[in-house]
C-alpha cells in the first residue's frame, strides 16, 4: 500500500512592520520621535511588532510542539552516511540538527558508515574497492583499513563535531562492551570478513544516554573468537532497539520507478516494500537498507524512514513535520 504523507501549513498571519525611516535624521538618541505640533495620547500608542523573520521562526517552533511531545524521551536511532558525510556543509547541518533534537528531549543514538573515507584510503594503498549486492567485499587487508577508518578517524571526527555543536558524545564501536557480536555472513566465501549481527547488548548505551550524552557507533564488531568483521551500518542500526529508525542516505528514497526521480514513494508498508523487492523495483545498495528497516519493524521499532541526506535539515523535516524528504516504512 502506497500512502502520501499529509502536509501541514506553516503559514503565518501577515504582520505590519514599523517604518524604519520614521526617525531618520534625528540628531541625538534622546530627540523626540513625535512630529512637532501633534498631540499624541496614550490610548493611541501602538505596541511595537516583532520582525517577520522572528515571527516566522517562533511560529514554526510552535507548530513543532506536537512532534516534540511525541518523541520526547523516546530513543531514535539515526544511521548517518552517504553524501551528507562527504559535504562539510551538510555534515555540519546534520550534526546541528542532531544536537537540537537532543536538546528538546530525544534520546539519540548515531550509527555511522564511512564508505567514501574507506574508499579513499584503499585507493591510496592501490586497492580497488569491490561490492556485491551493495555490500563491501572485505578481505583481511581491507578489514584493517575498515577498522582503522571507521572506529578511528570517522568516529572520533563525528564525536568532535557533536561536542563543537554544544552537546557531548561518546564514541564506540561494536567491540566495546560487546555492544555488537558478529558472525560471518552466509556469503562469506564471496564477501570475506563481512559480518552479520549475531547478538546485541545495548546495556552500555543506557548510562551514556541517561547522562545526556549521544552514543556515536562505528559498526566494526568481533565474533566470539575475537575476529573483527565489517558490519553494514544500515544493518547494525536496524538491530538497536528504538522508537524510530532513520537512515540518512544520498538518494531520494524508494522510487516507484527507479529511472524517475519524481516517483518517490512517501509511505509504504512491509508487504508493499517486499513486493517491490520481488519485482526488482528495489535493488543494489537499497536492498540492505529496506531489509534492515523490515527487520527493525519486526523487532518493535514503530516506524523506519529512509531520508535524503542531500536535503538541508532533512532530519528535522522528518522528525518535526509531516513533510519528510524520503520514504517511511510502517509495519
Amino acid at each position: 500500500m502506497l500512502v502520501t504523507k499529509p502536509s501541514i501549513s506553516l503559514a503565518l498571519p501577515s504582520v505590519s512592520l514599523p517604518n524604519p525611516n520614521l526617525n531618520a535624521g534625528r540628531a541625538t538618541p534622546f530627540a523626540s520621535s513625535r512630529p512637532r505640533g501633534l498631540s499624541v495620547s496614550a490610548s493611541s500608542s501602538v505596541a511595537p511588532q516583532p520582525a517577520a523573520a522572528a515571527l516566522n521562526r517562533v511560529g514554526m517552533l510552535s507548530e513543532a510542539l506536537p512532534f516534540i511531545q511525541r518523541f520526547k524521551g523516546k530513543t531514535v536511532v539515526v544511521k548517518y552516511g552517504g553524501a551528507a558525510m562527504k559535504s562539510p556543509e551538510l555534515q555540519a547541518s546534520v550534526i546541528r540538527d542532531l544536537v537540537l533534537l537532543s536538546c528538546v528531549g530525544l534520546r539519540l543514538v548515531l550509527v555511522h558508515g564511512g564508505g567514501p573515507e574507506i574508499n579513499s584510503v584503499l585507493h591510496r594503498f592501490g586497492v580497488e574497492p569491490q561490492f556485491r549486492n551493495g555490500l563491501r567485499v572485505t578481505d583481511a587487508a581491507t578489514m584493517e583499513v575498515v577498522e582503522m577508518v571507521l572506529a578511528g578517524k570517522v568516529n572520533k571526527h563525528l564525536v568532535s563535531l557533536v561536542c563543537l555543536a554544544g552537546a557531548t558524545a561518546v564514541g564506540l564501536c561494536g567491540k566495546d562492551a560487546r555492544l555488537l557480536t558478529a558472525r560471518p555472513s552466509p556469503d562469506a566465501a564471496q564477501l570475506g570478513f563481512v559480518g552479520e549481527v549475531a547478538r546485541v547488548d545495548p546495556s552500555v548505551l543506557h548510562p551514556i544516554i541517561a547522562s545526556g550524552h549521544i552514543p556515536v557507533i562505528a559498526t566494526v564488531a568481533a565474533d566470539e573468537a575475537g575476529q573483527a568483521y565489517n558490519i553494514n551500518a544500515d544493518t547494525a542500526a536496524g538491530e538497536i532497539g528504538a522508537e524510530k529508525l532513520l537512515l540518512i542516505i544520498d538518494v531520494s528514497g524508494i522510487l516507484a520507478d527507479r529511472d524517475d526521480p519524481g516517483s518517490l514513494v512517501k509511505e509504504i508498508n512491509v508487504a508493499g516494500v517486499r513486493r517491490m523487492v520481488d519485482e526488482g523495483k528495489v535493488g543494489g545498495g537499497m536492498i540492505p537498507k529496506v531489509e534492515c528497516c523490515v527487520r527493525a519493524l519486526a523487532q518493535g521499532v514503530r516506524t523506519a524512514s529512509i531520508i535524503d541526506g542531500r536535503v538541508p535539515h532533512s532530519l528535522l523535516l522528518e522528525i518535526l513535520t509531516d513533510e519528510g524528504t524520503g520514504t517511511m516504512i510502517t509495519g
